[in-house]
């Protein structure tokens, strides 16, 4: 049994971040990197791939959790689970970043964050793919700091089921089932799972108890439903739909004492729908898809000051033709139109059509050694605002005298388009905003199981808010403003995974931001200027698997210009474990913050104290 979990775990987490390893990587498949499957050596963009099996070693429990366990990403919360939560891609804001699911696009366009993460959990995941740095001339707007496909599980052969349950600190279970039955020309899977919390204070004073505070709890449920039929060997259609419904309790902003209560209510409800049907045909000429796609968000506060409800939707249709020439060369083109909307009571909507094109070319022999070539551009045609010209070049050379060693260069031009909430919010909307620009390139040196990359992020014409003042000093409003200038983010991230000994597994990754600056000089906010993530994995025991991680967050000020609190400069440690009871069933347990640390992400919002969970995995 030791000699098979050394055999097929280890190699499984191996390959969650080995895009430069010289290893068997062929069956580590992404889609995202190009808009089409190709095997994770072949591709040229910096790219990060998490797997289940990595998810269930770490007991994770939100996808923002799993995010911040890679090199170049971080996240603040406002409070716990369920709670507003920002990402930040090589110390760019969650907006810059284009969230699919099953690719689908996740961002939200009536909302200033982008994708909603407080609401994304990790069961039902098979992978999650994170493409760094500028990919508009592949995805169009907001693939700006890159892209983050979460791609769920899919059925396998014959018929099968699966169930959890965990138990843990404040009241916390998860549970859930899938159901899937597969065979050669027809699949079905069905998964509904459930996380439910009482929670802990939204809202603490920091160095305070949060005890002392009422709870806000959360529940989510999440349901995915999968389907799919093939005509004959060439002709296939597959469906998807997915629905995440989140709903829990806040701390709502006091105007008489203008502070937050810890001991108010606020209510958070938001439901999120995501259907796709794809057609797919293979012939000897080329690869076909056609595709249509709905996006649906709905959020409500009712317990606002003035109830607010937001309601936006994206309508996706495309076409693309992947033709392959040569021995591993390929063009892939395509088209695709999307309609933006906030309906509700602001009744907007916007409309973009795009043309695309990718080609990649493996020269073999070339330099000593094999190299590949990726170009891409794109051209997007906007109704409310300039068309749009983006493209990217990347370049990846494996060195065949140098067994192990790894060079890649990639460039690319992206842009960010203005929200619904940015153009048209009664009280600070700007109608006259323009897209922001984006430009970023990296360059990486990989030799065997270490990487390091320096990248570089400019963006002309960032849209904030800015606030106006009376004669007196006093605030009377505000609005959003594309800024005039360059504000200029750039970094090293570096990178050291290796089975050390036999059945232990050792990961680590650093991140440094040289500069994470505004149009002015000044330093963004929230923006760690050092992260640094630890974790080792024991295998070494017959059906036990034990595992510690540790991550460390460097300087990090609440408000710009290094002003605010200081909420970072601080360690946190975890430890998991799991055992095979048997071949079907599996228990584990984890305990979050080892060390009772009490820190704050953002500063006044509280954060989980140490925490113990258990459970039970099982399937037939």
């Amino acid at each position: 049994m030791k000699k098979n979990i050394t055999l097929s775990l280890i190699p499984a987490l191996l390959l969650t971040t080995h895009t430069f390893a010289q290893e068997d990587l062929g069956e580590i498949i992404v889609t995202t990197a190009t808009q089409t499957a190709q095997s994770l050596d072949e591709v040229t963009s910096n790219v990060d791939v998490i797997t289940a099996e990595e998810i269930e070693a770490r007991g994770y429990t939100t996808v923002a959790q799993v995010l911040g366990s890679i090199a170049g990403v971080s996240y603040v919360s406002n409070g716990g689970i369920g709670k507003s939560t920002s990402l930040f891609l090589r110390g760019m804001s969650s907006k810059y970043t284009l969230v699919l699911i099953d690719g689908v696009r996740y961002n939200d366009p009536t909302s200033l964050g982008g994708a909603p993460f407080a609401d994304l959990m990790i069961d039902d995941i098979a992978q999650i793919e994170v493409v760094k740095g500028a990919q508009s001339g592949i995805w169009g707007a907001d693939a700006s700091a890159g892209v983050i496909n979460i791609i769920t599980k899919k059925a396998q052969p014959g018929t099968h089921a699966s169930a959890h349950i965990e138990r843990g600190s404040f009241n916390t279970w998860k549970y859930g089932a899938t159901l899937s039955t597969a065979a050669e020309n027809y699949y079905l899977k069905l998964s509904y799972n459930i996380v439910d919390t009482d929670g802990f204070t939204t809202v603490a004073p920091y160095g305070e108890d949060i005890d002392q505070y009422e709870d806000d709890e959360y529940r989510n449920k999440t349901l995915n439903i999968q389907a799919g039929f093939s005509f004959n060997a060439a002709n296939k259609v597959d469906l998807l739909h997915t629905r995440i419904e989140g709903k829990g309790d806040a701390d709502p902003f006091d105007f008489s004492t203008y502070s937050f209560n810890p001991d108010g209510d606020y209510r958070l409800e938001s439901t999120y729908k995501f259907t796709k049907m794809n057609f797919n045909h293979i012939d000897s000429f080329n690869e076909l898809n056609i595709y249509a796609q709905r996006s649906d968000f709905s959020r409500t506060y009712p317990d606002a000051t003035y109830s607010q409800h937001f309601d936006g939707s994206i309508d996706e249709f495309g076409v693309n033709s992947k033709i392959g020439y040569g021995t591993k060369d390929f063009i892939l083109v395509g088209l695709d139109t999307k309609e933006y909307s906030h309906e509700n009571s602001l009744n907007k909507s916007y409309d973009s059509t795009g043309f695309f094109a990718t080609n990649t070319n493996t020269l073999e022999g070339v330099m000593g050694g094999t190299t590949i070539l990726t170009e891409s551009l794109r051209y997007d045609r906007y109704s409310d605002f300039d068309n749009e010209i983006t493209g990217k070049i990347g370049i990846k050379h494996i060195h065949e005298h140098i067994q192990g060693l790894v060079t890649s260069f990639n460039y690319g031009t992206a842009y960010n388009v203005p929200t619904m909430y940015n153009l048209y919010d009664p009280f600070s909307g700007n109608a006259d905003l323009t897209p922001e620009s984006i430009k970023s390139y990296d360059v990486t040196v990989a030799y065997k199981d270490f990487k390091v990359t320096y990248f570089n992020n400019k963006i002309d014409d960032m849209i904030q808010y800015v606030s106006q003042y009376d004669a007196n000093g006093n605030w009377i409003g505000g609005g959003y403003e594309n800024i005039a200038g360059t504000s200029k983010i750039d970094g090293i991230e570096l990178a050291y995974e290796k089975e050390i000994f036999d059945g232990i597994l050792f990961n680590t990754n650093y991140t440094r931001l040289i500069s994470a600056e505004d149009n002015d000089g000044k330093a963004l906010a929230r923006r760690a200027k050092e992260t640094f993530n630890l974790a080792v994995d024991y295998y070494g025991i017959e059906k036990l698997h034990i595992g510690a991680d540790a991550q460390y967050i460097g300087e990090r000020y609440d408000r710009a210009d290094n002003q605010g609190a200081q909420t970072g400069k601080y360690t946190l440690f975890n430890v998991t474990a799991d055992y095979q009871v048997t071949e079907n069933v599996q228990v584990y347990g984890k305990i979050e913050n080892l060390g009772d640390k009490y820190y704050q992400t953002v500063y006044g919002y509280a954060t989980s104290p140490r925490a113990f969970y258990i459970g039970v995995r099982g399937k037939i």
